[in-house]
């Protein structure tokens, strides 16, 4: 199932970053910010995804990512397929609720 094109890539970004100081919080907001500025959406708590078009559009936002990363705590990026984002399965409690969906492959006429 692929819902961008053969070689479209799901960016997953999860960060565990420190809040005990004003100036550590003011990082954890900017580095959030940035993410949701650049297509960014929340997964759950300091998970955040993107859907990319290509291996090579992950990438560049990846290096994006690396150039805005806050002076400490932990950063992990993972980029995984689509065909892997759609065998993630999502529990709340007992109940099991459908993933997100790419978004669909745009037909030029």
């Amino acid at each position: 199932m692929s819902f961008g094109g053969l070689n479209s890539v799901w960016v997953i970004v999860m960060f565990d970053l420190p809040t005990d100081t004003p100036e550590a919080r003011k990082q954890y907001t900017n580095f959030r910010g940035y993410l949701l500025d650049d297509g960014f959406i929340m997964m759950q708590y300091s998970v955040y995804m993107r859907h990319c078009a290509s291996d090579e559009n992950a990438q560049v936002h990846a290096k994006r990512i690396k150039s805005n990363l806050p002076a400490d705590g932990e950063v992990r990026i993972i980029k995984i397929t689509d065909k892997q984002f759609g065998r993630i399965e999502v529990y709340y409690g007992k109940k099991t609720k459908n993933i997100e969906q790419g978004p669909e492959q745009l037909s030029l006429f």
